[in-house]
């Protein structure tokens, strides 16, 4: 089977043809999220065009069509409702069966740094989106960055197949290389004489990590992706509040060490 090299996004975010799948500039960016999103994949740039150009005449980009993977044909819906599987199987067993894949955007930031930070996070479900955040008097850019991945996950009743997008390469690159799970196996230190930064919050995260199938993604920041500008003002609202919390970790001083974890409310 020819490996797909071209992605054809009729019905998206932005339509259009990406030579990527993940990343910032990839069509699953396009896709995640937007209810009856239309897409197929191409092992050549004249296919993709082709089917494309094909779809916006007839006009099956408004209509009411879905897919029902990534690379099957477009299917119109139909009157007739479908089969249930309560006749197959328990809803117990259709639980099993069904994989609960989520999208997790975060971002994160300090007015100055150190200073008031706040963190942002969009998670996306099938047709379902939540919005949280929330911020502290006092803390750091990459506290606030790796605070929004941890809220994010922590948000999680089951276990699920999560891709988290961020625009910190500090934490992507810290999961995705295993330089925390390294700094950890050192008891947090990153060499002979320098203690790992934010000890308390990686260690969070690589907990978390543990009871999902999580896979980091960069994204650049201030780039048009619609959901990591929406984490980067719900980060920037936070952190301008009154009255915010403190971050006792790290006014304290106890984030290079291994303190007992936070209790999240």
């Amino acid at each position: 089977m020819a490996k797909k090299k071209y992605y054809a996004v009729a019905r998206g975010h932005k339509p259009g043809i990406y030579k990527e799948w993940y990343g910032e500039n990839g069509a699953e960016s396009q896709i995640n999220g937007f209810a009856g999103a239309l897409y197929k994949g191409f092992s050549s740039l004249k296919e993709a065009e082709v089917w494309f150009s094909e779809v916006r005449k007839s006009g099956l980009e408004t209509g009411n069509w879905k897919l029902e993977t990534g690379n099957s044909k477009a299917k119109k819906k139909s009157g007739a409702k479908k089969k249930k599987c309560e006749n197959r199987c328990s809803k117990s067993e259709t639980d099993q069966q069904d994989t609960k894949r989520v999208f997790i955007y975060t971002d994160g930031g300090c007015i100055n740094n150190p200073g008031p930070g706040g963190y942002g996070v969009v998670l996306l479900y099938r047709k379902h989106r939540r919005e949280l955040f929330g911020g502290f008097r006092r803390t750091t850019n990459n506290r606030m960055e790796l605070m929004a991945c941890i809220v994010g996950l922590n948000a999680l009743k089951w276990k699920c197949s999560v891709t988290l997008y961020s625009d910190s390469k500090y934490v992507v690159n810290g999961i995705e290389k295993g330089w925390a799970r390294r700094w950890r196996a050192n008891l947090w230190m990153r060499n002979e004489t320098e203690a790992a930064e934010n000890a308390d919050l990686w260690e969070q995260l690589l907990c978390r990590c543990q009871a999902h199938d999580v896979k980091f993604v960069w994204v650049k920041g201030h780039a048009g992706n619609r959901e990591n500008e929406c984490c980067d003002k719900l980060a920037t609202l936070s952190a301008s509040k009154k009255d915010l919390p403190p971050d006792e970790a790290y006014e304290s001083g106890r984030t290079k060490v291994k303190p007992e974890l936070f209790d999240e409310t």
